[in-house]
């Protein structure tokens, strides 16, 4: 029986590191193959705490077929107040298990793992809707996932005219553009209504409920990369191609694409799912601006962090447990 590995952060860490362009097409295969139906994506389960309102610990289950074929579940807990402690707001663990047998094969330290499919996610959708254009961009929001956004649209070679950065806190805001200054971009921040302006705006921020209101001009062409799902005003949506991953995952948890279905009772405003775009099954309107809502599919996690194992265990930095199993027999 195949031992249970363990895959510590640093280790995580150093492969995503090494592997950029990896972890993209890993992203890009796994819509791909969710679009083919290859893949089992329940829903997400949230577990809230009463005296926490803000935060909450959640599961995301999954099976991905293919090369992968693998079981596996993100646990991944996000506690804001964290930020105001110089602590990262989420923490993550994934467990992986055998197709074949059901039995588990490692845990990886996953908040890493989390943020670069969010990552790749958000520059693999830039890249298919901003196609050759050099666009000014713009982020609102300067966390970890920020961060990890950034770097990823930089490694998905998406030319960037410049960055301005937008955060409630200023601190951040200026790691943020030192970050995006430190990958040979000319950065700056700037004001929530010049970041509405660019060409490319990524929302990443801890938004609880909406904040950018309905009538904020959107340009034809402009893209949304509506990563947090609650930062724009339902209205927004209704004059806008709408993509999203999975239509069934978006449109829950009170997101943005959530509340324009509440508002017009149907679901007419969707475009159709980033798998969809990538096979050339639409067009986005070129009259319209686009906001692609991610809502977070957990065979993204599980085929990054399947990546991660292969490598940590063919670099001897995953720590095998032979023993893990307690009874390998059944007599």
């Amino acid at each position: 029986m195949t031992s249970f590995s363990v895959v510590p952060g640093a280790a995580v860490s150093q492969i995503l590191g090494e592997s950029p362009k990896d972890i993209l097409r890993i992203v890009s295969e796994t819509y791909l193959a969710h679009e083919h139906g290859q893949s089992v994506n329940p829903d997400s389960y949230f577990l809230r705490f009463p005296e926490k309102p803000s935060a909450r610990v959640i599961a995301l289950p999954a099976y991905l077929g293919g090369a992968v074929d693998t079981i596996g579940i993100k646990w991944i807990a996000s506690f804001p107040d964290n930020v105001r402690q110089g602590l990262p707001r989420a923490s993550a663990t994934l467990l992986l298990n055998e197709y074949a047998t059901g039995y588990p094969i490692a845990c990886l330290e996953a908040a890493g793992i989390s943020a670069a499919r969010t990552g790749a996610s958000a520059a693999v959708a830039a890249a298919a809707l901003v196609g050759d254009a050099r666009p000014k961009v713009a982020v609102i929001g300067a966390g970890v996932i920020a961060r990890t956004i950034l770097s990823y649209l930089h490694a998905n070679d998406l030319a960037i005219a410049d960055v301005l950065v937008h955060d409630l806190d200023a601190t951040s805001a200026g790691h943020l553009a030192g970050h995006a200054e430190g990958l040979g971009l000319s950065a700056r921040t700037g004001t929530l209504e010049n970041a509405l302006a660019a060409d490319l705006v990524v929302f990443a921020t801890t938004a609880a409920t909406p904040y950018v209101p309905a009538g904020t001009p959107l340009r034809p062409g402009q893209v949304l990369l509506n990563v947090s799902l609650r930062d724009l005003a339902p209205e927004l949506l209704l004059g806008a191609n709408n993509i999203v991953d999975d239509v069934e995952h978006c449109l829950k948890a009170q997101t943005s694409p959530h509340l324009a279905e509440q508002l017009t009772g149907n679901r007419d405003f969707i475009t159709g799912t980033l798998g969809g775009l990538l096979l050339g099954r639409f067009t986005p309107d070129p009259a319209k601006p686009t906001v692609f809502s991610p809502f977070g599919l957990g065979i993204l996690d599980l085929a990054v962090g399947h990546h991660v194992l292969r490598q940590a265990r063919a670099q001897g930095s995953a720590v095998e447990i032979p023993d893990f199993i307690g009874e390998t027999t059944r007599w």
